[in-house]
């Protein structure tokens, strides 16, 4: 299981105009973080047409700003596991500073039928090795 934070490498395109950080860097940097937490727990053969997932709310709170060399680590946990949705919280730190924070809600979903579907079991399973 992956239990490391995920490294962000900022990029100059992330930087806005005042040096830092834009607020929208900070959902794919999120997204990131799933797919580094998520694909050692499912594995690389999981079928995400068939089992995946489709993010249905997105929010940050930003607390002291990121700048372009600094080495941002987020670390992901699951906060609530439902019978077809869960959430997701995310601490994004540079050293010690807690930068920002937070949260996803993602429904499970078929793309085949385009349908939503329970969660599948390893899923719950990878998600329960999640939670803080």
């Amino acid at each position: 299981m992956n239990t490391n934070p995920f490294e962000v490498q900022v990029r100059f395109s992330d930087i806005d105009l005042l040096g830092h950080v834009n607020n929208v860097a900070y959902f794919n940097y999120f997204e990131m973080a799933r797919i580094h937490y998520f694909h050692p727990l499912l594995g690389k053969d999981w079928d995400w047409m068939k089992q995946g997932v489709v993010l249905v709310k997105n929010e940050a709170t930003y607390l002291s700003s990121i700048r372009l060399h600094d080495k941002p680590k987020i670390t992901l946990y699951v906060t609530n596991i439902g019978t077809k949705s869960f959430s997701l919280g995310y601490e994004v730190n540079v050293g010690p500073q807690l930068c920002a924070t937070g949260s996803s809600t993602l429904v499970c979903f078929n793309n085949y039928s385009k349908q939503t579907i329970e969660i599948p079991e390893a899923m719950r399973l990878a998600l329960n090795a999640l939670q803080k």
